[in-house]
């Protein structure tokens, strides 16, 4: 059983990175619709914590679909963590350079397949050079290593599971997005999609869940922002992104259990004979 709190500080990494069975790794994501100059591989690139090998969404995802980064089978996971040097006994701390947008996703992942000592570590890389850890730019070889996926369904949700959950009210939907994305009075950057909410879902968007540093709330920060978190719960947002920052969050507040819904917006506004809900929850 997962518990605990599924954050490490960069004192603790600082610390502990030496460990023969401590692997770290820059899961960096920059949403294509900002237009970025660089990608989170190329940042990664230009500088990361020593020995930290990338982990790119947008290349370790399912094949045969246009919906993005969705979760791979685990066949083809395991093959490519593999080759990062991920593995059965590793110790393993994700971070990213970017809102912990992809450091979380990364962490429900490896969840998924089944790997529970996976942590995110709090603030990113700039938590880490603000305690004088050590940057490098130089790739790392990392050694292949064996991965046993065990995947755990419960913590993933396709489309025909969220129609149930919308109509018979068995879990509360969480929606990470903005609250005018949710509430239909903003756009949605993904084009051609409407906006709005999946009908009995609740917007908690995931800014709300870090500090000016970048840092995630604390557990009694973090508890006033949520109804109860002891019942079923799945959150979703635009494309299953910041939806694992609030599972992420979730289990700060000691609910391991919570469901990322993979296709999310993106999935469900793509079909207009879906319903699709507006204004407040």
């Amino acid at each position: 059983m997962e518990s605990g709190d599924p954050l490490v500080t960069a004192q603790w990494l600082k610390e502990n990175i030496s460990a023969p069975d401590v692997r770290v790794v820059d899961a960096t994501w920059i949403p294509p619709f900002l237009n970025r100059d660089e990608t989170g591989r190329q940042l990664w690139s230009n500088c990361h914590i020593p020995g930290a090998v990338h982990f790119d969404i947008d290349a370790i995802k399912a094949g045969g679909t246009d919906l993005p980064h969705m979760l791979p089978d685990p066949v083809m996971f395991s093959s490519r963590v593999r080759k990062l040097g991920i593995g059965d006994g590793n110790r393993i701390v994700v971070y990213d350079q970017f809102n912990m947008f992809g450091a979380a996703r990364v962490w429900w992942m490896l969840r998924v397949m089944g790997h529970q000592d996976v942590k995110v570590l709090d603030g990113g890389l700039q938590a880490w050079i603000d305690v004088g850890g050590e940057t490098e730019d130089m790739p790392p070889v990392p050694m292949e290593r064996h991965f046993t996926a065990r995947v755990r369904s419960d913590l993933v949700k396709d489309v025909t599971q969220m129609v149930a959950a919308s109509e018979g009210k068995t879990h509360t939907i969480i929606d990470a997005r903005s609250k005018d994305r949710f509430t239909g009075e903003a756009p949605e950057p993904r084009e051609g999609l409407p906006s709005g909410h999946i009908p009995g879902s609740i917007s908690v968007p995931s800014s709300m869940l870090s500090d000016e540093s970048g840092k995630m709330k604390s557990a009694d920060a973090l508890k006033p922002l949520f109804p109860d978190t002891s019942r079923p719960l799945i959150t979703t947002c635009g494309s299953g992104v910041s939806a694992a920052v609030t599972a992420l969050a979730l289990a700060r507040l000691g609910n391991w259990d919570v469901a990322v819904y993979d296709g999310s917006w993106t999935e469900w506004a793509s079909d207009s004979s879906r319903p699709i809900a507006t204004g407040e929850a």
